[in-house]
């Protein structure tokens, strides 16, 4: 079997960490801003490395639903939880467990597994019942609803998250056109679905295509990408939830960026005002520095202000230098 390219190969310092006057830590990555031709207009380290975009590339798994007719009467709000890692606040979880009864399915029907829910009034209210909690707080629930929504349409067997079944088959085609590049592969992700690998500027080219599609103009992909962002732009709080990065992100760019994290220190970026898509990767998997990282380049292509509220949350002590924007917040 042959070996590997290692991630570290090519990495440059991207975020660092200080207290005072004094150097903490220093978090490595690679990061490529595309346009949808295939320009790279900047990139940082390698942008040919290959990742697993993990739950950064939602919105490319969804193209699916829309694709194919399944979810042609579905809202905003639910294309949005479709791309969403969401909190599993009562908001999310009650949209989930609706969507389930609509198709005729219930909790039982997922295959993302059981998951302790982020929101702290839904994990009280749990214990205070002395309940547990079910696959419908999963955080990637409202992926796993558009894929038995897809699924009920192509009338495919159960197990939807067999990287041969049918859905998972519409996934990898949609993942491979959005990118650009046939997948090297792919891993089981932390919900049991595949996740299929691209080079990082695959990643980014296929959020430039989200960026720069219009709703009403093109083919039906390029009118699937339109709605999703736009879901996910009008309805950040279906996307994560509240004191989330993605959810706050979003509000503060008031329909400039969508953005959406990803496990192991992904994170990306649509941008349709200027056309471009972004996509970074902290090499150690930090969540911190690709949260970090992400608000220097809103902030760095304008679509944050430089003093909203939002830098200082996400950029507060200790002191953080974004090494492209090399300024210490």
């Amino acid at each position: 079997m042959p070996k590997l390219e290692s991630i570290t190969q090519g990495a440059v310092p991207m975020v660092e960490m200080w207290r005072g006057d004094r150097l903490e830590s220093v978090h490595q990555g690679h990061a490529v801003v595309m346009r949808a031709n295939g320009e790279v207009v900047e990139s940082w380290g390698r942008p040919e490395v290959v990742i697993y975009p993990r739950s950064s590339c939602k919105m490319v798994q969804a193209l699916p639903l829309l694709e194919s007719g399944a979810g042609a009467g579905l809202s905003a709000k639910q294309l949005a939880l479709a791309c969403a890692s969401h909190q599993a606040s009562a908001l999310h979880v009650g949209m989930v467990t609706r969507w389930l009864a609509d198709l005729g399915l219930s909790d039982d029907d997922l295959r993302c597994g059981a998951a302790p829910p982020g929101d702290i009034a839904e994990r009280d209210r749990l214990i205070c019942a002395h309940a547990k909690p079910c696959q419908s707080h999963h955080e990637c629930s409202g992926k796993h609803s558009g894929f038995l929504t897809v699924n009920a349409h192509l009338r495919g067997g159960p197990d939807y998250v067999d990287p041969d079944h049918p859905v998972q088959r519409a996934v990898r085609d949609a993942f491979e056109g959005a990118t650009g590049q046939t997948s090297a592969g792919y891993g089981i992700d932390g919900c049991s679905a595949p996740n299929f690998a691209t080079e990082l500027q695959g990643l980014g080219l296929a959020m430039a295509r989200f960026a720069s599609a219009r709703e009403g103009v093109g083919d039906g992909r390029a009118q699937a990408m339109a709605r999703l962002r736009d879901a996910m732009m009008a309805h950040p709080d279906m996307v994560a939830g509240e004191t989330k990065a993605c959810t706050n992100l979003m509000r503060a760019a008031e329909g400039r960026a969508a953005v959406k994290t990803g496990a192991e220190a992904v994170f990306v970026a649509i941008l349709p005002e200027k056309k471009l898509g972004i996509a970074l990767k902290i090499i150690d998997g930090g969540i911190r520095a690709s949260e970090a990282a992400m608000t220097g380049l809103l902030r760095r292509y304008g679509v944050i202000a430089p003093d909203h509220p939002v830098i200082l949350l996400l950029l507060q002590n200790p002191k953080v230098l974004v090494c492209y924007d090399a300024e210490v917040i």
